[in-house]
């Protein structure tokens, strides 16, 4: 059977029976009109791994609108920022980068060390930024999430869910679209090191244009995917993927699922999806770095065999990267007397609650994020510069 024929093939059967070759959240929704055109276990608590860095960087935007900090401010990395564990950044202890190159540091190499470098700029300290994190989510009503750091390291108190991650994305396409370009970049260029994004999808998936993913044994490998093709903008969310392989193909054939028409609104909006409020997240680390990992990884390539060696791909189209180039500002001065201590953190907006769809009557969909930050008093919110092209 030709190669053409085996692609058609497999993707007519994945098309009947997508639920039947994996048991981890997924969730596609369509950007314009929130509604779901697939779901499954999508309010199912889960650790987000390095998807945390979506709020680390949406809180960062807040206060950029807010003038508490500027594209411009030095962030440093401190001895605690650099003990975190990788992925890492490669810079050295009190260098400094621009928050700009932070957050494309942050966002496409999913730098640890940079987001509690950040998360200390803006927060005064990490605990501070972190408790910004959990405001943030409390006001966009994802009552799965719950953060302790702004990386995403393991912790097992920090989750969310399939539906959370949706909504968060959304937030910060909505009320920040300057930034997007930040998660359709593939690599930065610094100190003459290239820090790659894990995001294949960039570069082998076209009108694909952000946003993360992330890793932890505890969580498998985890995805949320923006394209825009022939006037349609879709979102994919996989969570728990068993490689890398596993996890892209997957977000890639929800995509082509939506895209082909085969995937139709199931009259909900992503905002009337329930979450498993209460439930235990799960924990994928057995089946991810444990003793029973090759036979786990094993069977799920024997029920998805999309981009093994042999086997069709959905990731085949070639997309140049899109690069950045960061300065390192150099080291920090010391001796220098440290401003007074920040005020702890009040909350800056009332929290609310969502409502959800109980009705069997979903016809009409609540379309509309709740109101988020006002920047209507400051209409000139900064944008990044742009910058040359890598060479």
């Amino acid at each position: 059977m030709s190669i053409l024929r085996r692609f058609a093939f497999a993707f007519a059967v994945s098309l009947m029976s997508l639920a039947s070759v994996s048991a981890n959240p997924l969730l596609l929704v369509d950007r314009d009109t929130l509604q779901v055109l697939y779901a499954e276990d999508a309010g199912q608590p889960w650790h987000p791994a390095s998807l945390t860095k979506l709020m680390t960087a949406y809180v960062a935007f807040e206060e950029i609108a807010k003038g508490t900090v500027t594209l411009d401010t030095p962030v440093t990395l401190s001895k605690y920022a650099l003990s975190q564990a990788p992925s890492r950044s490669g810079l050295k202890v009190d260098t400094s980068v621009s928050l700009e190159d932070a957050l494309y540091i942050l966002i496409v190499k999913s730098a640890n060390d940079m987001a509690v470098a950040i998360a200390e700029t803006i927060g005064g300290n990490e605990a501070s930024f972190v408790a910004k994190m959990n405001d943030a989510a409390s006001r966009m009503g994802l009552t799965a999430t719950h953060y302790v750091n702004p990386n995403g390291l393991h912790d097992p108190r920090q989750t969310t869910s399939a539906r959370d991650l949706a909504i968060l994305s959304l937030y910060i396409e909505q009320y920040f679209p300057q930034y997007m370009p930040m998660f359709r970049t593939s690599a930065v260029n610094i100190n003459g090191m290239r820090l790659e994004s894990q995001n294949e999808l960039l570069t082998t998936f076209a009108g694909a244009v952000g946003m993360k993913t992330g890793y932890v044994c505890a969580s498998g490998l985890n995805m949320v995917a923006d394209v825009d093709r022939n006037g349609r903008r879709l979102m994919a969310v996989v969570l728990g993927g068993s490689s890398g392989r596993d996890r892209n193909e997957r977000a890639a054939e929800l995509l082509l699922k939506g895209f082909s028409g085969s995937a139709q609104p199931t009259g909900q909006s992503v905002l009337s999806l329930s979450n498993a409020v209460g439930a235990a997240p799960v924990d994928m680390r057995p089946n991810i770095c444990g003793k029973s990992a090759a036979e786990y990884v094993k069977a799920q390539e024997a029920a998805f065999p999309m981009g093994l060696k042999g086997q069709p791909s959905y990731l085949t189209d070639k997309i140049a990267a899109i690069e950045h180039v960061a300065t390192d500002l150099g080291r920090v001065r010391t001796g220098i007397v440290p401003p007074r201590p920040r005020p702890s953190h009040v909350p800056a907006f009332p929290s609310q609650t969502v409502a959800v769809n109980t009705t069997a009557d979903a016809s009409v969909l609540d379309t509309s994020l709740r109101p988020g930050l006002d920047v209507s008093a400051n209409p000139d919110i900064p944008y990044p510069r742009p910058r040359p092209a890598s060479r």
